[in-house]
């Protein structure tokens, strides 16, 4: 059996998703697992989540004759890669980091660099089916101060893009320490 094939059927087996699987050097095994999407119940993998799934795993792995010499179990974290039509669907309307496989080109029409690959903005479904981010290069407003009411808001930019023509997609790791919102 494949290392793919025994890790999926384990942890599906145990309620959980399989978000990614990484081996490295030094026989590093790390498998990063989710809770299935609920709309309306966010859910999140704590420590004893990931210590099931980590016994499970070494028994199966063991049973199977898979060399590895140390396995880590996970959440995927702030930045969860997305890889699946249901990974955008459950993340939509959020900020996420992408990285297109070719640079933009002629298709950037001079609205941003023809050799720009990645964009960070907030995840839409597109009008005409697929996905787009729409985002702003304005720079964020400083804490505290006012906001002129003769600068007008920065005009959205929007990219829209079919799930092949992506390298990566992450969310983006926003992390607000101050509880300051903009």
């Amino acid at each position: 059996m494949a290392l793919q094939e025994i890790v999926e059927q384990t942890v599906t087996g145990l309620g959980y998703e399989l978000v990614e699987i990484q081996r490295s050097a030094g026989g590093l095994l790390r498998i990063t697992i989710d809770l299935p999407w609920q709309a309306g119940a966010p859910q999140f993998v704590n420590v004893e989540d990931c210590e099931k799934v980590t016994r499970q795993l070494q028994f199966a792995l063991e049973v199977e004759a898979t060399e590895y010499k140390r396995l880590e179990v996970s959440s995927p974290g702030l930045d969860r890669p997305l890889r699946t039509e249901k990974d955008f669907e459950r993340f939509a309307g959020q900020v996420v980091d992408i990285t297109l496989r070719a640079p933009m080109g002629a298709a950037a029409a001079g609205q941003v660099s023809p050799s720009r690959k990645k964009f960070r903005g907030a995840l839409e479904r597109a009008p005409a089916g697929g996905w787009q981010i729409a985002w702003s290069d304005a720079p964020p407003g400083k804490p505290g101060r006012k906001v002129s009411k003769k600068k007008g808001p920065a005009p959205m930019q929007v990219l829209g893009f079919a799930l092949d023509e992506l390298r990566e997609a992450r969310l983006a790791a926003i992390v607000d320490f101050k509880g300051r919102r903009h």
